[in-house]
């Protein structure tokens, strides 16, 4: 039998203020994801961010929490099972969060206890960040090491411009687009600081040295989450048949002051519905599974924004989760096909 352990990001336990500070914490304390001196990081993640923020995210938690609980953790689980039952009873899979619960320890010991011979563990996390994939493979690491006899761990990277993952954000999308008939089209990402694009160069001669230094993956942004999301936004549109000029790639969700990677979603949804853009479609090709920055971020937050800046209807197209389409994909992908 061969393990499977599909890892998503994470979420707090309930969408009370208390489990959302303690999720924040968690996931702002890693290093990998604010990168800065040891005790600056915890003086402002315990100080200022998780004090302040945990109220405002609560809230935000709130307005999308499912009756099951986290969608996040739902459509994740949701996709375990779908996936258990493509691949068949020569694996077993299980799920994990790099932060919260599921934790990814308890999931590898239970894949040790089901003697199988090798995990396969995939971040679904579609194009390679730090703060996410390698926060995420520096943490599996770790667990192979301290947990006895675990079985071959094989880890898959990432899957950004794979033809079953851009195949089936092209499923889901084609009806939304054929229906809605959208002015323009937006392919929106998790937004990163420009310092954690910029570690990612290789000999630093090529980040932001010109203005199409993401227009193609070369040896020098092989792992450029920027270059990343571009390469997908290009395929899908491509898959699509959506022309160069009736979309546009932006990135969400920043914090803090620091340079963050542009454009901004929120500035250029307004830039839009000023332009006389009425209909705008939102694709968020960085989450495969909707949660907080699909659900809220974009399809609450950001089609009230459109529609007081002048717009008339925005539509979030839902992310993968648990679609027969990404499910064969993911399991082709499992199994090298």
């Amino acid at each position: 039998m061969i393990g499977i352990l599909l890892i998503n990001l994470g979420t707090p336990l309930s969408a009370k203020t208390s489990d959302v500070r303690k999720y924040l914490k968690e996931f702002l304390s890693d290093p990998y994801v604010i990168d800065i001196n040891p005790v600056a990081r915890w003086f402002l993640v315990n100080f200022i961010i998780a004090p302040f923020r945990s109220p405002r995210s609560a809230e935000a938690y709130q307005s999308i929490w499912k009756e099951e609980g986290s969608p996040l953790l739902f459509y994740t689980q949701e996709l375990g099972k779908a996936l258990q039952s493509e691949m068949g009873e020569e694996f077993h899979v299980e799920i994990a969060m790099r932060y919260g619960e599921p934790n990814i320890k308890s999931a590898l010991l239970k894949l040790k206890e089901k003697n199988v011979e090798e995990i396969r563990a995939i971040p679904l996390y579609p194009q390679y960040a730090a703060s996410s994939t390698g926060s995420t493979l520096a943490k599996l690491h770790q667990l192979e090491s301290q947990i006895k006899d675990l079985p071959t761990l094989k880890i898959l990277r990432s899957f950004f411009d794979h033809e079953g993952f851009i195949n089936s954000f092209s499923e889901i999308g084609k009806n939304y687009l054929a229906n809605f008939q959208p002015d323009h089209i937006l392919f929106s990402f998790h937004g990163l600081p420009v310092r954690h694009i910029l570690k990612q160069d290789i000999g630093g001669n090529h980040c932001f040295k010109t203005t199409d230094c993401c227009e193609k993956i070369i040896p020098a942004n092989g792992l450029c989450y920027r270059a990343h999301c571009f390469q997908s936004a290009r395929e899908i549109g491509k898959k699509l048949k959506i022309p160069q000029s009736d979309y546009s790639i932006c990135f969400q969700s920043r914090l803090g002051r620091t340079p963050w990677i542009e454009p901004f979603t929120d500035i250029l949804i307004e830039d839009l519905a000023k332009q006389n853009k009425k209909r705008l479609l939102v694709f968020c090709p960085s989450f495969v599974a909707d949660c907080l920055e699909t659900l809220e971020e974009i399809g609450i937050r950001a089609r009230s924004s459109f529609i007081e800046s002048g717009g008339e209807d925005l539509m979030l197209v839902p992310s993968l989760n648990a679609h027969p389409t990404w499910v064969k994909a993911l399991s082709n992908m499992l199994q090298g096909k």
